[in-house]
């Protein structure tokens, strides 16, 4: 099978200030290995940006930039989306299919949001996830914690078995160690 990383909203709004999501720096740190792996081994490398017309991730705002610890480079795929799902009205799936990809590895943030949407969508698609269990976060919520919310999607995106192909989580370690 031939893979490819999506590293989704590693962006500056999210990753320092109000919306900090939990752990960020750990997270990128994880990310930023697991690229550079992927890299080496010619895995393409997708980086997706969230943007919206009010608010922290307007397109081309301090907050709309990628986080500044996270390696991105010009060889990185980049993909604009506005909406929680990485497909939806963005070039993702055509980009996906022009290389040949058959396999996704998932990283980033939000988990409650766009990673779950685009894992959720990615298996639609017919795509077999890795989601890598600890390279995605958020933020605490007025129900739970960052912690529990990360733990939960986890948990419920491993579970998911009517779209015929899986999301199996592996830490980073073990994507590391493939």
């Amino acid at each position: 099978m031939s893979q490819a990383l999506l590293i989704i909203d590693i962006q500056a709004g999210l990753c320092t200030g109000k919306y900090a999501v939990f752990e960020a720096e750990r997270v990128i740190g994880n990310v930023n290995r697991i690229s550079e792996q992927a890299r080496a081994q010619g895995v393409p490398v997708v980086v997706i940006q969230h943007e919206e017309d009010e608010g922290s991730l307007v397109y081309n705002s301090a907050g709309w930039q990628l986080a500044e610890s996270l390696v991105a480079t010009p060889q990185d795929v980049f993909i604009r989306k506005g909406a929680s799902d990485s497909f939806h009205k963005t070039e993702l799936q055509a980009k996906l299919q022009s290389l040949g990809i058959t396999e996704l590895i998932v990283c980033g943030m939000q988990s409650d949001f766009c990673v779950n949407s685009t894992v959720r969508r990615g298996l639609a698609l017919g795509y077999p996830i890795t989601l890598v269990s600890d390279a995605h976060s958020t933020l605490d919520n007025s129900v739970l914690t960052a912690e529990q919310i990360i733990a939960h999607h986890n948990e419920t995106l491993s579970q998911l078995s009517s779209f015929g192909v899986r999301a199996q989580l592996k830490t980073t370690e073990e994507v590391l160690s493939r």
